[in-house]
């Protein structure tokens, strides 16, 4: 194996209690708590009898784990309210009327055909190759509902193509387009001069300006990331906050020529060629640009909190200038909006979903269990960036996990640890499936590479690790089994898994000197009376103190240890043909007495 499995202490886990409740926690240690207090209090100050907290997805392609965080922040605060009994709705606007604005890499079946859909919504975009979905939005969104779903997230769901569509912001739009002189100056308190620019025309704010180019890549395929104020729409004498679908291509390659606030007759141009003129209170081809369109819907939702990422709170910004237009020209209030830090993979940059293979929740489900991947969002703050593990660093992820179960069992975990525990394994709604019998991930996952996944000797194996706690079927340890399991067969390069030797080495075995001969006497004589996963870790660094003559019990020296390291290695090389492999005593279980006597010369 390579360094995915390292040799570290491992011991069978206890069943864990029940953890106390998130109120029986240090207040003060919660960062869930400290904002719900400031959501409640500013939801009475409104008047408003359920708080309302917000996200924003855009399907656009592949949504991934930084986009995670946009749902998992609301989710815990607004599931913190529901615990105390406070009304409370958590709304995810699905904007998937924004435009198909580039073909994504690395999506199954697509390719620069794609790119003749640039500019139709992403609801008017044919799904994938293969796909069952009518449209592109509707394939992306349904993979992200099935992880919300698995992850315990309850919300309501909002289709920006239906509500648009559907009229329902009818008077919203009618009221930004008679408003659009004042939209415009306070919007154009936030553009800047493009420096070099020829007349002194006016150019909107790049995206991201203050930015280094990961962070620009990876608000990439979010609604927002356009930053569309439409100033660069009309003909540069006028300026229109709508944005007409064009009736004919399908795009938004359309431009406002004239608005007449009292018939509500609107004309529009396309590049395509097509020009008419429509009424704009029964025309629902078109909507409000980006800048606009989300302090609108504050408004209009009456949201109290709505985090979001930095790509949107840098001067200039869709949420620097949203707070001002809801307040002077939409009569609500900026909701209660921190910045949360981006997500990334470890051993990986910063991530986009707008690059190819980038991991997605499903992804991260299939190697780890929906409490784990919780706990991943619900232990940091929203400015803390974090790293999720596809590497053999998940296996320490689940350590930490496991040994903070133990902790809160024996009553010495902090209570920020015990608030971040019980957010990650239970909801509102009440507890999430967990493992029954919590093995070490380290353990399941070297056992199934060994096995090949095989069950009835999956089973053998996991049954003799505690001969005096047994495990009696696969249930017991599933789902985390079925998730090593995966994590092998995904994550784990062919030539790092296990294979463990069909015959002796007989040429090594011949060329083993007295010293190796004698130690591996001793560790094949000790087979039967050891033979448990505690019993193989006292017996296989036990022989080498006692071949020095020492107790097997005995504090090793850093001599000793270098002796351990080289008996370790020499079995290895006799049983799987290299110098590292699984857990010694793990694999020695899986291999089985017999085969390890035959293989070792015995």
């Amino acid at each position: 194996m390579g360094q995915w499995a390292r040799r570290l202490e491992e011991s069978p886990e206890k069943n864990e209690k029940e953890v106390p409740d998130v109120a029986q926690t240090t207040h003060e240690a919660d960062w869930v708590s400290r904002i719900a207090d400031e959501v409640i209090a500013e939801a009475e100050r409104r008047g408003l009898k359920t708080v309302v907290c917000a996200s924003g997805l855009s399907p656009s392609g592949p949504i991934h784990l930084g986009n995670l965080r946009e749902v998992m922040v609301p989710h815990l605060v607004a599931d913190e309210i529901r615990r105390r009994g406070v009304p409370c709705e958590h709304i995810l606007s699905w904007d998937d009327y924004d435009r198909f604005r580039k073909v994504p890499a690395g999506v199954e079946g697509v390719d620069e055909s794609f790119s003749e859909h640039i500019g139709r919504p992403l609801t008017a975009v044919p799904a994938p190759p293969g796909s069952p979905y009518a449209s592109w939005a509707e394939h992306f969104k349904a993979a992200m509902e099935a992880s919300l779903l698995e992850l315990g997230v309850q919300y309501r769901g909002i289709s920006q193509t239906e509500q648009y569509t559907s009229g329902a912001y009818r008077e919203q739009i009618l009221f930004a387009m008679r408003e659009r002189a004042r939209i415009d100056a306070v919007l154009d308190r936030y553009r800047t001069l493009e420096k070099g620019a020829k007349g002194g025309k006016k150019q909107q704010q790049k995206p991201g300006a203050s930015m280094d180019a990961a962070e620009v890549q990876a608000a990439e395929g979010s609604g927002a990331a356009a930053e569309d104020d439409g100033s660069g729409a009309g003909s540069g004498s006028a300026y229109y906050p709508y944005k007409p679908y064009c009736t004919v291509c399908g795009r938004d390659l359309t431009t406002v020529t004239a608005y007449d606030d009292e018939t509500t007759e609107l004309s529009y141009t396309c590049r395509c060629g097509h020009g008419e003129t429509v009424e704009l209170r029964d025309f629902h081809h078109g909507k409000l640009v980006w800048k606009v369109d989300w302090p609108m819907r504050w408004a209009y939702e009456g949201v109290v909190f709505e985090p979001s990422g930095v790509d949107h709170q840098s001067p200039g910004s869709s949420f620097v200038v949203g707070g001002q237009l809801v307040k002077e020209i939409f009569g609500g209030e900026q909701p209660i909006g921190p910045m949360y830090a981006f997500v990334g993979i470890s051993g990986m940059a910063k991530m986009s979903s707008s690059k190819g293979g980038v991991p997605t929740p499903a992804d991260a489900l299939q190697i780890m269990e929906a409490p784990l991947l919780r706990w991943m969002y619900a232990r940091r703050k929203p400015n803390q960036s974090f790293k999720v593990a596809f590497d053999q660093e998940i296996q320490r992820t689940y350590d930490e996990w496991d040994a903070l179960g133990r902790k809160i069992a024996d009553g010495s975990a902090q209570p920020a640890d015990i608030a971040a525990h019980t957010r990650a394994s239970s909801t509102a709604l009440g507890p999430l499936p967990l493992t029954p019998r919590p093995l070490p991930y380290r353990t399941l996952a070297s056992v199934t590479d060994i096995t090949g996944g095989h069950e009835e000797q999956t089973l053998r194996i996991l049954s003799e690790l505690d001969p005096e706690h047994p495990v009696h079927s696969l249930d017991e340890v599933r789902p985390r089994l079925d998730r090593a399991q995966r994590w092998i067969n995904t994550q784990v390069p062919a030539d790092q898994r296990t294979r463990v030797r069909e015959e002796p080495d007989t040429e090594l075995l011949a060329s083993l000197d007295e010293e190796q001969r004698e130690s591996l006497r001793l560790l094949l004589d000790g087979l039967d009376e050891h033979w448990s996963l505690e019993g193989l870790t006292s017996l296989v660094y036990g022989v080498p103190k006692v071949r020095a003559g020492f107790a097997p019990d005995a504090k090793p020296t850093a001599e000793m240890k270098a002796a351990q390291r080289s008996f370790f290695a020499l079995v290895y090389r006799l049983l799987v043909g290299r110098e590292t492999g699984p857990r010694l005593p793990t694999l020695l279980l899986a291999v089985g007495a017999d085969r390890v006597r035959k293989l070792l010369g015995g």
